[in-house]
Formats: C-alpha cells, sequence, structure tokens
C-alpha cells in the first residue's frame, strides 16, 4: 500500500450527539501537527460555546461562526439562508486558498436539506479542492452525493440521551 499524502474528506452524520465534537477532536490534533485550520459553523450561532470561546485563543485557528442558530427557531428562513451563503462563501475561500490544511464545515448539511446550498456546486467545489487540503463536513442526513465522494463516513446514533430524561443541555459538556 503506497502512503501518498493526499487531502481527505470525511464525514460525520447522524442523529447521535457528537458530530461537531469529533471534528474538532480531529481539529486538535491537526493543529498539534503545526496544520492551519478553518471552521465555519453554518447554523450554530446564537450563544457562545466553550469551543468558541478558546477558539480565539488559538492563533492558527480561523473559527467563524456564521450561522444564526437552530431553523426550527428562526423568525427569518430568508435571513438564515442568506448567513448560510455568506457562510458557504467563507468555506470556499478556506478550502481554495493555500494556507488551511484542515476545513470544518460544520452543519453544512443542513443548508443542503433546506436547499439554501446547491449539492452538486458544494460537491463540485470538496472534489476540485487543493490536493493537501482536508474537509470535514457534519450534520444530519448528509447528501447521499457527498456520502459517494467521501473518503471515510461516520455516522453517529443516540440510543440514549440525558434529554430524553430531562436534563438540560450541560455546561463544559453540551456547549
Amino acid at each position: 500500500m503506497e502512503n501518498k499524502k493526499t487531502g481527505l474528506l470525511l464525514v460525520h452524520t447522524g442523529n447521535g450527539k457528537g458530530k461537531t465534537t469529533a471534528a474538532l477532536g480531529v481539529v486538535f490534533r491537526a493543529l498539534g501537527r503545526g496544520m492551519k485550520c478553518g471552521v465555519i459553523q453554518f447554523v450554530k450561532g446564537k450563544w457562545e460555546t466553550g469551543e468558541r470561546k478558546f477558539a480565539k485563543t488559538i492563533p492558527e485557528l480561523d473559527f467563524h461562526v456564521m450561522g444564526l442558530g437552530f431553523t426550527w427557531e428562526s423568525d427569518d428562513l430568508d435571513q438564515d439562508k442568506q448567513a448560510a451563503v455568506a457562510a458557504w462563501e467563507k468555506a470556499r475561500e478556506f478550502i481554495n486558498d493555500a494556507t488551511h490544511q484542515l476545513v470544518v464545515l460544520d452543519e453544512i448539511t443542513y443548508t443542503m436539506h433546506y436547499n439554501w446550498l446547491d449539492v452538486d456546486e458544494v460537491c463540485q467545489v470538496l472534489q476540485n479542492r487543493p490536493a493537501d487540503v482536508h474537509v470535514i463536513v457534519t450534520g444530519r442526513d448528509c447528501p447521499q452525493a457527498i456520502l459517494d465522494i467521501a473518503d471515510t463516513v461516520s455516522v453517529t446514533e443516540s440510543p440514549k440521551h440525558p434529554f430524553q430524561q430531562g436534563i438540560k443541555a450541560q455546561k463544559g459538556i453540551d456547549y
């Protein structure tokens, strides 16, 4: 088996909790190896998470929270769509520039599910990215076209979750 260096496309999808956390674990690993990383969050945005606060302290991490919050809480879906398009422009910039070796497209799958971004265009950008750029896609219901071109697909399930027992999200664990 040849050990060639190539950028990989990883997908974290499924109905379980932990997709973003898994992607950020890879970011942490890449930063430890001296790689410059970019994270674009397409949906999250209403509150300052622990990751967001910590990201501000890491010079080699470009962390952009560009979403306006969960769509089921939205007052203006057109504004959410505009935010998604702006996030996609930033993502394309990170993917195609010569400085980011790892780019996370956090919760981008929702934007395609709502037809805010075109799946074919996203696939084209992912397939034509520079050879040494790794990309991680996260979110539920990942389009089949992205699953088909991915190098790694991880599906997160949640057979049990504290929310089912009425336990709210915990600071430092969930956000």
